[in-house]
């Protein structure tokens, strides 16, 4: 027999295991679903939603003399999206649900509509990734005058300029890069050039100092997405695009379905959410530009 204090150490296997909180492991769920045009593939319409192009037509100067017998033909191009279904299943035995922590299992109906978000959203990146033109470039420092060369380009297009809505979706990291553009005088020393935090009270200098980078740049509205990957050389590829650009056309609405599996480990309940969706680029080449760009991690 032990001889001493009693304390919790003593008496361990007599303390049980409390719950006091239980949370979902922190992600993003994303920007690019919202940031589109969206459209729906009705019921009883097939398998493909289509959107015909209609091409431009050209007018000319006709004087008084001018017999006018020059027909301009009307020719259509067929934009064509097939919308896919994406699902995700989850088994729960009724001995887990009778036995895991209430606070815990309160959690678990909301992950797996997190995945398929997330899934949505990043889907919605690689229509980035694809873009025909790619600006700022492998290893390079992202600018603001690389936003705004995307958005003068899509605005001024020759073949089919691109109407505002504008968007700029890119990684946090590739955003710090704008913030350090705008406080580059920001410093601790307070000589010559250089600013100290308190030096600076107003303006946009001192917000984005206090806030980080959020707004607009030459008219695209940015957003951050942390879905975006950095690839092996510590590179990530946003994208501007007018908001016309990009389409998703969505199928059946998002639905869950359950199903009793009474034969396994004493019986389960089966879950499944589905969804149906696609994304399309419209005037492809013309309104979506990749932006690639060191995405490092920063240490200053």
């Amino acid at each position: 027999m032990a001889s001493g204090d009693t304390l919790t150490t003593s008496l361990a296997d007599s303390i049980p295991t409390m719950i006091a909180a239980a949370r979902i492991v922190r992600e993003y769920e994303g920007v690019m679903p919202q940031l589109v045009d969206k459209e729906t593939l009705a019921k009883g319409s097939g398998t493909v939603w289509n959107e015909v192009t209609m091409a431009q037509l050209t007018a000319q100067s006709v004087t008084e003399s001018t017999t006018l017998d020059n027909p301009q033909q009307m020719s259509d191009t067929l934009f064509s999206i097939t919308p896919t279904v994406v699902g995700i299943q989850t088994v729960i035995t009724d001995r887990v649900g009778a036995r895991i922590d209430s606070k815990a299992f309160a959690k678990i109906g909301s992950l797996a509509q997190n995945a398929i978000q997330r899934k949505k959203d990043e889907d919605g990146i690689t229509v980035l990734d694809g873009a025909s033109v790619s600006l700022c470039g492998e290893g390079s420092t992202l600018a603001s005058g690389h936003i705004s060369a995307a958005v003068a380009r899509i605005a001024s297009d020759t073949d089919e300029p691109g109407n505002p809505p504008y968007r700029a979706v890119l990684h946090p990291l590739q955003l710090k890069d704008l913030e350090d553009e705008l406080t580059l005088g920001v410093g601790s020393s307070g000589s010559g050039d250089t600013l100290t935090a308190g030096e600076i009270t107003e303006g946009l200098t001192a917000r984005v100092y206090r806030e980080g980078y959020r707004g607009m740049i030459s008219n695209a509205q940015l957003y951050e997405d942390g879905n975006i990957t950095i690839d092996s050389d510590l590179d990530a590829k946003g994208g501007v695009f007018a908001q016309e650009a990009i389409v998703l056309v969505q199928g059946f609405s998002p639905r869950t379905e359950t199903k009793r599996m009474p034969e396994l480990g004493g019986g389960a309940t089966a879950a499944y959410i589905y969804d149906e969706y696609a994304y399309g680029e419209r005037s492809s080449g013309n309104w979506l530009y990749e932006i690639h760009s060191d995405a490092a991690v920063p240490t200053s």
